[in-house]
Formats: structure tokens, sequence, C-alpha cells
């Protein structure tokens, strides 16, 4: 991601109204290591359901795979820990399996291929560096059956109509016969979904005030994080998870020769994390083109790992 880019984003999101900001800049390095900390709160249960679908159901999901080859693609793969349960029980099922990890980073791209280098040892592991909306086209002259895995509930940073639409969009790289493997948090108890995006020790408000720091350093800006608040909430109709910043004052901030006024309790609306029902799920995947799906829940049913066929 280039600083252009970074800055460009950053003032046309704070230029707005309402303001907001871009998750996907989240992620610096003390973004990262904030959000290891979050991805071991008790009360985020995310990855520790999906987690538990992976091992413990992982057989119920190969059944459906009938081929006996298949390239393993992964979006945004990260260091491929929790997909290294899978490709274990691909290989012990006796598929021939080649894992694709696609990731912007080649740094957690090397990472990923020792890990599977240590875990599964013989495994072929081609990675691809760079946005999957600009890679995915490298996989799509393969003519082995594919299977592309979107786990980690990241669908859940689309809002609205735009899950479906980055569903369509990967599905145009795929044939008949080929699988999506979708993870997403299900809809549950709103009390449940809203401690794990504000929890009481402060972590996610940390995650997000990061952002602000991050923009000081980069961008040249004077926000002064103690006057921001975190705010989460979660509607159950809609199933929609937002977070937000909150000025406590009514405050000017200058970000790379800009100055950026804001009100008393004016937000800037910081990301999204979308919740469906498993009815939800079907009718995406009806309106995305594809022949069945099969939704495999952990013990709780709070989140699903969906296999939508071509």
């Amino acid at each position: 991601m280039t600083t252009d880019t970074f800055e460009k984003d950053i003032l046309k999101g704070l230029q707005s109204n309402p303001k907001r900001l871009f998750s996907k800049y989240f992620y610096d390095d003390k973004g990262s290591a904030i959000f290891q900390q979050i991805m071991h709160m008790p009360e985020y249960y995310l990855p520790g359901c999906e987690t538990e679908i992976l091992q413990h159901r992982v057989k119920d999901i190969i059944n459906k795979l009938p081929q006996a080859s298949y390239d393993v693609v992964e979006l945004g793969a990260g260091d491929g820990s929790k997909t290294a349960f899978f490709l274990d029980a691909m290989i012990r099922e006796k598929k021939k399996v080649t894992y694709i990890p696609l990731d912007i980073s080649p740094e957690i791209l090397s990472v990923n291929e020792e890990i599977m280098r240590q875990k599964l040892p013989g495994l072929c592991v081609k990675p691809i560096a760079g946005d999957y909306f600009e890679t995915l086209k490298n996989i799509s002259s393969r003519e082995i059956p594919k299977i592309i895995l979107f786990l980690g509930s990241n669908i859940g940073n689309f809002e609205g109509k735009k899950a479906l639409d980055f569903i369509r969009f990967v599905k145009s790289f795929m044939g008949k016969g080929d699988y999506f493997m979708l993870g997403v948090d299900l809809k549950k108890h709103p009390r449940t979904i809203l401690a794990a995006y504000d929890d009481p020790a402060g972590i996610t408000k940390r995650f997000n005030i990061n952002l602000l720091d991050r923009i000081n350093r980069e961008l040249n800006g004077n926000f002064n994080t103690a006057d921001f608040d975190h705010y989460a909430s979660y509607d159950p109709i809609s199933g929609a998870t937002k977070s937000y910043l909150i000025s406590k004052v009514e405050q000017k901030v200058r970000v790379s020769g800009h100055t950026l006024t804001f009100s008393p309790y004016e937000a800037i609306h910081m990301e999204i994390s979308q919740k469906y029902s498993l009815h939800d799920l079907d009718r995406i995947r009806e309106n995305a083109g594809f022949k069945n799906d099969h939704h495999f829940t952990d013990s709780k049913s709070y989140f699903s790992i969906s296999l939508f066929e071509v």
C-alpha cells in the first residue's frame, strides 16, 4: 500500500460527511500486534469456533469434495496456521493437494510457507503475493478443480450488497465442480457479539485508536487520541456490527497540511463486521449463482464454514 494511496483514502474519509476511515489500514506492525491480542481475548469467540469446525467437522466437509485432486486457493491467507488443519485432513483422506496462498504481504507468505513446511512436509505450496483482486486471475487458467477459501469471517468486512458482489467476482474465476469455502460469523445473542467488539479490557479500543497514531506518524497528523473514545453497536435485524471513534470535544486536527474540524460527539465510522443467518447465506448462494451449499457449524452454532458449489 503506497503512502499516496493511504493519504488520499484518509483525507477523503475524514473530509466526508459522515466521516469514515477504512479497516484495511488498521494493520501496521503495532495494529497487527494488537489484533493478535484481540484474537486471544476470551470474548472474541470467532477464531476458536472456526478452528473447532476445521478440527472436528473437517471430514464432513471433505466428504462433499468428490475429486481426487484439488488446488486449494486461499484469499488473504495470512500465516495459514488454521488452514493447515484442513490441508492435513485432505492429505490424510488421500487427496492430492496444491496449496496456493494469496496475500498482499510477501513477508506473511514467507511465514506461511515455513509453517506449511514444518507441519506438512511435502505439500506443494505456490504462494502469490499481491492484492487478490488482481492475483486471482493467475489461477483461472489451471485445469485442476479448485477450492477457494475465504476464512476468518472476512466476508463480514463487506457492507451490504458488496458482499454479494465480491462473491460473484470470485465465482467469475471458477468453473463447474469448483467450490467456494467461506468462513462466516453467524447471528447470535447481541450481547455475545458486542462483548467481542467492545471488550472490558479496552483492547479493541486501542486497536481502533492505533489508526489515529498511525495517521499522526505517517501523515504528519496531530490527533490527541485522549480526545476520542470507542463505541460499538450491533443491529440484530440487519446483522451489522459497526465500530466508531467518537470525538469527545469540539476540536481541529491537522493531517497532511489539511485542517479537519470535529464537533462534540461527532463519529468516525471505523469498520463493519456483518453477521449472517444460515438462511441469509442460502439466499446469497442462490443470488451469486452457485448450484448448492452446505453449512458446517461449531457446537454452539456461533460460526459456519459454508461450502458453495459451482
